[in-house]
């Protein structure tokens, strides 16, 4: 069995005036999720948190870090997934056991994870690209039965682009670890620099695009022996498909002792012992990938020192 590859495949159709992106996860989501032993559910809406947060910063130029994060009252009350533009992942999730058990209950909402799991709330996007910028952000709130369906809501919202999604999750199961696949295609607006279309023309063309979108089956998505560019070119060969180059993206945290020490720095020496456990340390764990970076007496005076 071909190993399932994590990556980002951007693609053009239509005379370029379709563009797309078709992001795959598979052992980075393995390593992302492996360490939090998430319920299933929750585990489902972070593999699609990921999914979701690699094809949108995939489709912006961009040096730096994107994130998404969904916030609501429901009982996935957090979802954070960020993207740096080398193509490294992180993200974590929070949840209530109690509202979780009755969300689970509910099958009514079976095929509407958004209502059934988180409820109210918001979806917003933040692109940040140092100390010297400006950061980017947009929010809309968590509307349709998917993620998705909050991100398209989005871009017609605010960016004012078509956008299409396909988004789909899938369990450790037979042997096989996380699986996640995203598919998106955005509509480019005509303009003097555009393909010679006619309205009419990129109308249709829109048309086909999509439906041959929601033909792909989630077996295709996640079929390791079928490439990215197989499958792209199974669905969209007959549409001047040109494939840009694929970028690699791996499971990757920021975090670091030297990082965890500048920020023990910033707080007052006199709240440190608030913070310190039964053996007289103070222990840091990073909420993405579960690293603990312990300090002791000594590591603090050392730390105070150097202020």
């Amino acid at each position: 069995m071909t190993e399932f590859s994590d990556l980002s495949q951007p693609f053009l159709i239509d005379a370029r005036s379709i563009r797309g992106r078709l992001v795959r996860l598979g052992p980075a989501l393995d390593r992302i999720l492996g360490g939090h032993d998430y319920p299933e559910a929750v585990g489902l809406r972070m593999a699609e948190a990921m999914a979701l947060a690699s094809t949108l910063a995939g489709a912006l130029k961009f040096t730096g870090i994107f994130t998404l994060q969904v916030q609501s009252e429901g009982a996935i009350s957090l979802l954070v997934a960020d993207v740096t533009s080398d193509g490294d992942l992180r993200g974590y999730a929070r949840f209530d056991e109690a509202k979780l058990a009755e969300a689970e209950a509910d099958e009514s909402l079976a095929d509407a994870p958004v209502a059934r799991y988180l409820g109210k709330g918001f979806l917003a996007f933040t692109v940040d690209q140092g100390a010297d910028t400006e950061r980017y952000q947009g929010i809309v709130e968590l509307t349709g039965k998917t993620l998705a369906d909050c991100a398209h809501a989005y871009f017609e919202q605010s960016e004012q682009l078509e956008t299409a999604y396909l988004l789909a999750a899938r369990a450790p199961r037979d042997g096989h670890g996380w699986k996640a696949a995203s598919l998106m295609i955005q509509r480019m607006p005509l303009g003097p620099t555009s393909p010679i279309l006619t309205a009419e023309e990129a109308e249709e063309n829109w048309n086909r695009a999509t439906i041959l979108l929601a033909s792909a089956k989630h077996q295709e998505l996640f079929d390791a022996d079928l490439a990215a560019s197989a499958l792209l070119h199974r669905l969209y060969h007959a549409e001047q498909l040109e494939l840009l180059d694929p970028r690699p993206l791996q499971a990757r945290c920021r975090c670091s002792a030297e990082r965890v020490e500048t920020t023990l720095k910033s707080f007052p020496r006199s709240e440190m012992e608030d913070l310190k456990d039964e053996n007289g340390h103070i222990v840091v764990t990073c909420e993405y990938c579960k690293s603990s970076y312990s300090f002791a007496e000594g590591d603090l005076d050392r730390l105070y020192a150097e202020k």
